[in-house]
């Protein structure tokens, strides 16, 4: 550990509290109606698509209408973009002419996509077309982030209304978030890359003579315009195989700290917005301060793990070696290495600047932490929001039994149908990322495809099924994940992810919205202080330790101890 590593992280951690405002204004005013900057350009072209698509945009939906609204166009976005997939080489724009992809890998792909967690069992360089990366992959990161952020102001609505019938209109949200917010950030941000020498081109490949003479044929195409959404929506999958770790996805220190500040942006500026629109933005600042606490406590563990050398290398003389990099690029260190994983586990994005799979046991553990924890911290743009409300909503329910004082949160009672809602949310997690780890590590099909044996294949096979259920999508890189069986388990996991937690949630923000919001009393638990953020984090701690730890202890934990006896795997 360095104090050079040390600058790089607390400087992140700085510009994501510095963005966090006015990030949340501009979004607070776009989801309210206000005007922006960009009104008098945007809003015409808002209206044209709503007379297109017949949507009422002054008709709000009650939270059943907004839910099956969402599940629905969901839906119709999994269905077209299999279809695409399935009929590629019969499509236009596929100039180094891919096959159709085959049917699970087509499923497992679109229902990727389509939940905002880009998990990829493909080489993307390899296996999609233009078309497909464009209108079809690249379409969905904008859409399935705008889903996201349009179910978390849902939530917020309910929080922040009182004794209302409706949250919003998800047609609405939809369109203001994708035309006002996504597009103009990501049109700035891919000109940004393309100038930090991003490709940008509809060529298929070039070919070039190495040093040695040999003939190397080095993939292009739309990367910069793919690039700019995959991070500030956390979506996080790759136009190349290796991610942003490939020089043309990401090439140097500037765009990797610019992707990181990215992928938490919104994130960040969300919980800003939350505060704006409850009247108090004192809320939104204890939200990201819990949020803040949970961030720097990973990234200083990962931080100091990566920071040492494997202890086998003593034996071989090397004990003078400063920290583990393999897997990860020298362009980078381990300091931004470390940061960067902790970041896109943290949010809901699979980006990865090095392989994960070649960390350290404790340096591998902190990823999968972030996501068993449900993507909470920052979390993916609307998932991190509203997954932190239902901790809170938890954490409240608590200290409410403890003083024998009904719970409330802002002033909307926590009743038994919000917390019973509340805990269908969280807890459908765990059971995909710890039941299909069991079943795969006991089954010939799901062993198979680990690259290692021992405590190190389960973490393998454990990261995996986190990754999807938490709709994270990034890999350990170790887990061969293109077969029958990842390809539905995972699918599985990526669905029930995101729509069995999204309808509870929209089911908690109906109800809040139709409660009267009372006043603030002498007896009221308050919301914006340490106290609550310690309590907030000591609840989701002890929650998911008491979830998670024993699947810990087989993986990276005893492959720690072992690494320290001498024993690799």
């Amino acid at each position: 550990m360095t104090v050079n590593g040390w600058i790089q992280i607390l400087l992140f951690i700085a510009l994501v509290v510095a963005v966090a405002r006015p990030l949340g204004g501009f979004m607070t005013r776009v989801f309210t109606g206000g005007r922006t900057p960009l009104s008098p350009l945007l809003d015409p072209v808002e209206r044209a698509l709503y007379r297109l698509a017949g949507v009422e945009a002054d008709r709000e939906q009650h939270w059943v209408s907004y839910a099956v609204s969402a599940m629905l166009f969901s839906a119709v976005s999994l269905l077209l973009l299999y279809a695409m997939q399935r009929l590629q080489a019969v499509l236009p724009l596929n100039p180094q002419g891919m096959a159709n992809v085959p049917a699970d890998l087509a499923f497992n792909t679109a229902v990727s996509f389509t939940t905002n967690t880009n998990w990829q069992n493909y080489g993307g360089e390899s296996t999609m077309g233009h078309l497909v990366q464009m209108t079809g992959l690249a379409v969905q990161n904008f859409l399935s982030a705008a889903v996201g952020i349009a179910l978390a102001v849902a939530l917020v609505r309910g929080f922040a209304r009182s004794s209302a019938r409706s949250i919003g209109n998800f047609w609405v949200d939809l369109t203001r978030c994708t035309l006002h917010v996504l597009v103009p950030l990501c049109l700035v941000y891919a000109l940004f890359l393309v100038w930090q020498g991003v490709p940008q081109t509809l060529v298929g490949a070039v070919d070039a003579t190495t040093l040695e003479g040999a003939r190397q044929t080095i993939a292009l195409g739309p990367v910069a315009s793919q690039e700019a959404i995959k991070m500030l929506g956390t979506n996080g999958g790759g136009f190349f195989n290796a991610n942003s770790a490939h020089p043309f996805e990401n090439p140097n220190a500037l765009t990797n700290l610019v992707q990181m500040l990215s992928i938490f942006a919104l994130g960040a500026g969300l919980t800003n917005l939350f505060g704006r629109m409850v009247g108090d933005e004192r809320q939104g600042w204890a939200i990201l301060a819990a949020m803040g606490v949970l961030f720097v406590a990973g990234v200083s563990v990962a931080y100091w793990a990566e920071a040492q050398a494997n202890p086998a290398f003593a034996a071989l003389g090397m004990d003078g070696l400063a920290g583990n990099m393999e897997g990860k690029e020298t362009r980078f260190g381990i300091a931004a290495t470390a940061l960067f994983a902790t970041v896109t586990t943290a949010a809901s994005c699979g980006a990865v600047n090095a392989m994960h799979d070649s960390f350290m046991p404790l340096g591998g553990m902190i990823p999968m932490v972030n996501m068993m924890l449900g993507e909470i911290i920052i979390g993916g743009v609307g998932a991190g929001l509203y997954g932190m409300l239902l901790f809170a909503i938890i954490a409240l329910f608590i200290a409410g039994l403890m003083v024998g004082r009904t719970p409330e949160y802002l002033g909307k009672k926590l009743e038994g149908k919000e917390v019973k809602m509340t805990m269908l949310a969280v807890l459908c997690l765990p059971v995909m990322m710890l039941g299909w780890t069991a079943v795969a590590v006991v089954l010939d099909t799901g062993t198979a495809s680990m690259a290692n044996a021992g405590p190190h294949g389960f973490s393998e096979a454990l990261y995996a099924n986190v990754s999807a259920a938490a709709n994270n999508g990034s890999a350990f890189a170790g887990l061969s994940g293109n077969t029958l069986w990842y390809n539905l388990t995972l699918g599985i996991g990526m669905l029930v992810g995101r729509f069995f937690v999204i309808v509870p949630m929209l089911a908690i923000a109906g109800s809040l919205a139709a409660k009267t919001r009372a006043p603030a009393s002498a007896g009221s638990f308050p919301t914006h202080d340490g106290l609550f953020v310690g309590l907030l984090v000591g609840v989701i701690l002890i929650v998911g330790g008491l979830t998670f730890f024993p699947a810990l202890a087989l993986g990276p934990i005893v492959e720690h101890l072992a690494m320290t006896a001498g024993t690799l795997f």
